[in-house]
């Protein structure tokens, strides 16, 4: 069973290696690593990535032991690579462009213009649906180029860097504000006395407060006992 396993996750890491990293969720899944790892499994087909194209269908393929296909239409078409251009007048510094990167490619504080790092954009087409003044646009930067050959290994080894350097930094995040929620939750428990209940209703609307706040510290604890 140990063995089978190790296997899968084998094979899943040298999928893994021969996508572009894009993490541009075209291929149906939520990143690069989700999607390699349904193909090891059977789950997904190796011709799902638009960013690798016909050549990375190629590389898939000959992992996977399998028959080269014709990229799947439905997730989209091969094309040169681009990177994201902010138009800075527009630009109202919402911030959900920086939220939607998936790989800290854009900058800026709430209320200030944002601005795209190229060299680390990928140009997964993210930022886009979430901006509400429509003031980004994804600019061709490889000519005719498109697929693996607008990509290289050094590209794809830099956004997977920080794709999963943004993970870890978002799970950080995450465990400092349930921390935070446990604590502020604590106090609040504090400050139901029983004692001070005048009257049985009173009392049981203090029981069902101090029920629902143990019940989130216990939520909280295990969550945090589960990321160490």
């Amino acid at each position: 069973m140990h063995k089978a396993i190790d296997g899968l996750d084998d094979l899943s890491d040298r999928l893994l290696a021969a996508l572009p990293q894009t993490q541009c969720t075209k291929c149906g899944y939520p990143d690069c690593r989700a999607y390699a790892k349904a193909m090891a499994t059977g789950e997904a087909s190796h011709n799902q990535c638009p960013p690798g194209g016909q050549e990375g269908i190629t590389r898939l393929a000959k992992i996977l032991n399998k028959e080269v296909l014709e990229l799947n239409p439905l997730n989209g078409e091969e094309r040169p690579r681009s990177v994201a251009l902010i138009e800075s007048k527009a630009c109202i510094g919402c911030t959900l462009c920086i939220q939607a990167c998936p790989v800290d490619a854009i900058v800026g504080a709430s209320k200030q213009m944002h601005v795209v790092i190229d060299e680390w954009c990928t140009g997964c087409d993210l930022c886009i649906p979430p901006c509400p003044v429509d003031c980004i646009t994804m600019v061709p930067v490889t000519g005719k180029a498109t697929g693996w050959d607008a990509w290289s290994q050094q590209l794809a080894d830099l956004a997977r860097n920080r794709y999963e350097s943004r993970e870890k930094r978002l799970e950080r995040e995450e465990l400092d504000n349930v921390r935070r929620l446990a604590l502020k939750a604590k106090n609040k428990a504090k400050a139901l006395d029983l004692e001070s209940a005048k009257t049985e209703d009173e009392k049981s609307e203090i029981e069902r407060k101090r029920a629902i706040i143990a019940a989130a510290m216990a939520r909280a604890q295990e969550k945090l006992q589960s990321s160490s």
